[in-house]
Protein backbone atom coordinates (compact mmCIF):
# COMPACT_ATOMS: atom_id res chain seq x y z
CA UNK A 1 0.00 0.00 0.00
CA UNK A 2 2.62 2.07 0.59
CA UNK A 3 4.70 1.54 -2.46
CA UNK A 4 1.49 2.18 -4.21
CA UNK A 5 0.75 4.93 -2.47
CA UNK A 6 4.28 6.34 -3.62
CA UNK A 7 5.15 7.02 0.21
CA UNK A 8 8.91 6.69 1.00
CA UNK A 9 9.41 5.00 4.14
CA UNK A 10 12.14 3.87 6.38
CA UNK A 11 11.47 0.04 7.77
CA UNK A 12 12.53 -1.16 11.38
CA UNK A 13 12.83 -4.59 11.45
CA UNK A 14 11.65 -5.02 15.17
CA UNK A 15 13.08 -8.11 16.39
CA UNK A 16 16.50 -7.20 15.30
CA UNK A 17 16.14 -3.60 16.61
CA UNK A 18 13.63 -3.41 19.11
CA UNK A 19 12.30 0.24 20.70
CA UNK A 20 13.68 1.40 23.62
CA UNK A 21 11.20 1.93 26.42
CA UNK A 22 11.89 5.35 26.14
CA UNK A 23 10.80 5.12 22.22
CA UNK A 24 7.73 3.04 22.63
CA UNK A 25 6.32 5.96 25.73
CA UNK A 26 7.36 8.56 22.49
CA UNK A 27 5.71 6.46 20.03
CA UNK A 28 2.37 5.61 22.23
CA UNK A 29 2.17 9.87 22.74
CA UNK A 30 2.15 9.78 18.78
CA UNK A 31 -0.59 6.89 18.79
CA UNK A 32 -2.58 8.76 21.39
CA UNK A 33 -3.15 5.13 23.06
CA UNK A 34 -1.87 3.51 26.11
CA UNK A 35 0.37 0.45 26.00
CA UNK A 36 -2.79 -2.04 26.97
CA UNK A 37 -4.54 -1.22 23.91
CA UNK A 38 -1.65 -2.05 21.84
CA UNK A 39 -1.01 -5.14 23.87
CA UNK A 40 -0.87 -8.62 21.77
CA UNK A 41 -2.72 -10.28 24.42
CA UNK A 42 -2.10 -13.52 23.22
CA UNK A 43 1.97 -13.23 23.51
CA UNK A 44 1.05 -11.31 27.05
CA UNK A 45 0.31 -14.55 28.82
CA UNK A 46 3.41 -16.19 27.03
CA UNK A 47 6.10 -14.15 29.01
CA UNK A 48 3.68 -14.04 31.96
CA UNK A 49 2.34 -10.86 31.34
CA UNK A 50 -2.04 -10.43 32.85
CA UNK A 51 -2.49 -7.23 31.04
CA UNK A 52 -3.10 -5.23 34.42
CA UNK A 53 0.34 -4.07 34.55
CA UNK A 54 1.05 -0.57 34.66
CA UNK A 55 2.05 1.39 32.03
CA UNK A 56 5.54 1.27 32.61
CA UNK A 57 5.99 -2.05 33.28
CA UNK A 58 4.08 -2.79 29.93
CA UNK A 59 6.52 -0.48 28.50
CA UNK A 60 9.73 -2.17 29.63
CA UNK A 61 8.31 -5.75 28.91
CA UNK A 62 7.02 -4.59 25.08
CA UNK A 63 11.02 -3.32 25.07
CA UNK A 64 12.47 -6.65 26.11
CA UNK A 65 9.55 -8.23 24.15
CA UNK A 66 8.83 -6.50 20.92
CA UNK A 67 6.66 -9.04 19.89
CA UNK A 68 3.94 -7.58 22.87
CA UNK A 69 2.96 -4.61 20.66
CA UNK A 70 0.38 -4.31 17.78
CA UNK A 71 2.29 -4.05 14.31
CA UNK A 72 2.49 -2.96 11.84
CA UNK A 73 2.77 0.71 13.21
CA UNK A 74 3.67 3.90 10.61
CA UNK A 75 4.50 7.34 11.81
CA UNK A 76 4.92 10.52 10.49
CA UNK A 77 5.99 13.55 12.40
CA UNK A 78 3.87 13.92 15.32
CA UNK A 79 1.15 11.30 14.43
CA UNK A 80 1.18 7.46 14.17
CA UNK A 81 -1.27 4.52 13.34
CA UNK A 82 -1.57 1.16 13.48
CA UNK A 83 -1.58 -0.68 10.51
CA UNK A 84 -4.57 -2.82 11.34
CA UNK A 85 -6.97 -2.42 9.31
CA UNK A 86 -4.33 -1.93 6.77
CA UNK A 87 -6.51 1.44 5.51
CA UNK A 88 -5.84 3.28 8.55
CA UNK A 89 -2.32 4.02 7.03
CA UNK A 90 -4.21 5.75 4.45
CA UNK A 91 -4.76 8.80 8.07
CA UNK A 92 -1.33 9.48 7.44
CA UNK A 93 -0.59 9.38 3.39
Amino acid sequence: MLKDAGATYEYREYTEEPLSASELKELFGKLAESPRDLLRKGDAKKVGLSGDETDAELLAAMAEHPTLLQRPILVKNERAVVGRPVENLSALL
